[in-house]
């Protein structure tokens, strides 16, 4: 038996949904499953579905229902008629990258004096600061306009007025208590904000803004805000879609400097961008530079016109990531030596290693300890806080991720004496502190982890949107779920479950055996599965046996030829019981029976297994309950079906009885899921 290495979470799936995606179905022309994938989605009415399909920039709401838009509108007007200097105040991440570059597109168009600013990561830290606004009081700024920050600014904004600066925030940070007294703030999370999207990145926000000055969606400026949403993990709905379908769209066909440079330094095929080649091809070297070194590298990328300035920037930046992937991958190395080390402390003291993990070391760059935080929670699935020391006043700077269940902005707000600053919500959250609390915070939030989390919150959840038949698993239907791209949060790739699928061939591949490859069948139908670092347990999977498999699926193209192919993510296989028949499937073998009438009794359970997709095992046991129940007799080596049977109920044959127990006994992830989630 192979156990799963999550607890599977099946979505719910009713009556009235089933009736909702056959609407769909008919209406839309679409495969049931990616009917099925709408509703479970959300979208169940026909006009709402065929919106999120095949909506477009008309669907884009009003600008003006951002609460202080219009005054963030007539204040920069005020600025460009006066030729008064403004100045953009961005922030270091993708998102801030992107919104600083596309206020910049913006403002080029609009004919302002201005410039950007975006502070040093480890110099200056986050968001506003009093040095730089003294600066650009200096410089002869008169209004700031803040991008992807500013919201809980309120301090530095209030000592802007004393140094007789106007700020425009936009952001979409969740805000603080107390609004800053600005000339503006828009923010679609603000309490007395009735827009109707909430999910907007930074960069939305500011082209949101871009969208009322200019009196138009600058469509053209979608690739940008496609990169700072992708990146900053936004949701895939609403505005997003739209702004980042169109986004990728453009990509595929850009004439944007910066971007053509970027691939053609990095290898990147535009013609085929996809949100996964944003996310992981695009956005980790837009975020090196502010990490690293400065964003103002990545933000030059994306405002150029020089196309040999901007190859010189897409080359630095991807040797800029390559360093990143480096000094990442040494604390990394030095996090788990020291994670072992207190393993073996709590062993050796008879006591269970720490519920939450909490590492600190000096020379630990602060620009990547998010990285390695979420590595380190990807491979021990416990809440991690990795933390970098500076030597000479023993602060600490630390980046937090989390799992489901243990709200990190609750744990730190609980341990909030021992932190000098901290700020964040459930999944993600970062702290600084001296050296010589950390062991007060860690034993602190270890013990809020007992408290909080149950057993089964320890384990990892894999969700799945819908069961599929191996028999659905084609290239229209694969095409089809296509439509619902661009995935990703918000919007995952439809995650599916292949139940009972029988095994038809298994093998390993690639260098050392280390992945996994199968073939699974149902009936006539067949369907390719890989499994990336399962070669392991190749050996252990029993041929004809049935398997469970939860995957995503995709098109395979080799020489010409393009086939189905599932991407597995997770596997449960506990041999011929691992699922077992419903009355329905006994009928049916029963039935394969009846029109044999007569048949020898060697290998019939073969023959039976071929035709129904049953495993042999399963088929030899529903020919001991046919005989039980007296629906077959056996004579001179021959099974013979009853004429005319007495009805009788399949649980009072004790092969039934008996298979039945054992198959409870092999529950498969699924099962255990409906009762542990």
């Amino acid at each position: 038996m192979i156990q799963a290495k999550t607890r599977w979470n099946l979505a719910p799936w009713d009556e009235q949904a089933n009736a909702a995606a056959i609407e769909l179905s008919t209406a839309l022309r679409l495969s049931p499953l990616a009917a099925k994938l709408l509703v479970q989605r959300g979208y169940r009415e026909v006009a709402q579905a065929e919106q999120f399909l095949r909506g477009g920039s008309e669907h884009l709401h009003d600008p003006y229902l951002l609460k202080d838009m219009r005054e963030a509108v007539t204040r920069i007007r005020e600025a460009a008629s006066a030729g008064e200097k403004v100045r953009i105040y961005g922030d270091y991440d993708a998102d801030g990258v992107s919104s600083t570059s596309l206020l910049v597109h913006v403002f080029r168009e609009l004919g302002l004096h201005f410039d950007y600013y975006i502070p040093h990561r480890a110099l200056e830290g986050y968001g506003l600061n009093k040095a730089a606004l003294e600066k650009a009081a200096a410089e002869g700024v008169g209004l700031i306009v803040t991008v992807d920050t500013g919201i809980s600014a309120y301090d530095e904004i209030a000592y802007a007025k004393e140094l007789g600066l106007d700020v425009v925030v936009t952001d979409h940070h969740e805000p603080p208590a107390r609004i800053p007294d600005a000339c503006a703030v828009v923010n679609p999370k603000r309490h007395d904000c009735t827009y109707p999207f909430e999910g907007l990145a930074g960069v939305g926000v500011a082209f949101k803004l871009a969208q009322a000055l200019l009196e138009r969606p600058p469509m053209e400026l979608t690739d940008i805000v496609c990169l700072g949403t992708i990146a900053d993990l936004m949701p895939l709905t609403g505005e997003n879609r739209i702004l980042v379908k169109s986004g990728l769209e453009r990509l595929r066909q850009t004439t944007n400097t910066g971007f053509l440079a970027l691939a053609e330094s990095t290898g990147i095929e535009l013609p085929s961008v996809t949100s996964t080649t944003v996310a992981f091809g695009m956005a980790p070297r837009i975020n090196a530079a502010g990490r690293l070194d400065h964003a103002r590298r990545a933000v030059e990328l994306l405002i150029s016109d020089n196309y040999d300035e901007a190859i010189l920037a897409a080359t630095s930046l991807d040797m800029l990531n390559r360093e990143r992937q480096r000094i990442v991958e040494g604390i990394v190395k030095e996090a788990e030596e020291q994670w072992a080390q207190k393993q073996v402390q709590a062993a050796e003291a008879g006591e269970a290693e720490p519920a939450v993990i909490v590492l600190a070391g000096e020379g630990w760059n602060v620009g990547v300890i998010g990285i390695v935080a979420s590595k380190l929670l990807e491979r021990h699935y416990k809440p991690v806080i990795i933390l970098g020391i500076d030597g000479e006043s023993g602060m600490c700077k630390g980046s937090a991720r989390s799992i489901d269940g243990y709200d990190l902005h609750a744990a730190l707000t609980a341990c909030d004496e021992l932190l000098d600053h901290y700020g964040g919500h459930q999944a993600a959250a970062g702290m600084s502190l001296h050296r010589d609390q950390l062991a007060d915070f860690e034993r602190q939030l270890g013990k809020l982890a007992l408290e909080w989390l149950s057993e089964q919150d320890w384990i990892p959840k894999t969700g799945i949107d819908l069961e599929c038949k191996v028999e659905e698993a084609n290239l229209q239907t694969i095409n089809e779920l296509a439509q619902l791209e661009p995935f990703g949060a918000g919007n995952p790739s439809p995650r599916l479950l292949f139940q009972g699928a029988a095994l038809a061939d298994k093998r390993t591949m690639g260098k050392e055996a280390k992945h996994l490859k199968l073939t699974v069948k149902s009936g006539q139908a067949v369907l390719e599965a890989v499994g990336f670092s399962m070669g392991a347990i190749a050996d252990r999977l029993l041929a004809s046996s049935p398997v469970d498999l939860v995957g995503e699926l995709s098109i395979n193209e080799w020489n010409g030829q393009r086939k189905p192919q599932l991407h597995i993510h997770d596997l449960f296989s506990g041999g011929a019981y691992a699922r077992f028949p419903e009355r329905e499937h006994f009928g049916q073998v029963y039935q394969l029976l009846r029109r044999m009438k007569r048949a020898p009794l060697e290998g019939l359970a073969k023959r039976l297994a071929e035709m129904s997709g049953w495993p042999q095992e399963m088929t030899e046991v529903m020919l001991r309950v046919f005989t039980e129940l007296a629906f077959i007799r056996i004579e001179d080596g021959f099974a013979i079906v009853a004429e005319a049977p007495e009805k009788r109920e399949l649980s009072t044959a004790p092969s039934y009885q008996e298979a039945k127990s054992k198959a409870e006994q092999l529950q498969s992830p699924l099962f255990a899921a409906t009762i542990l989630v």
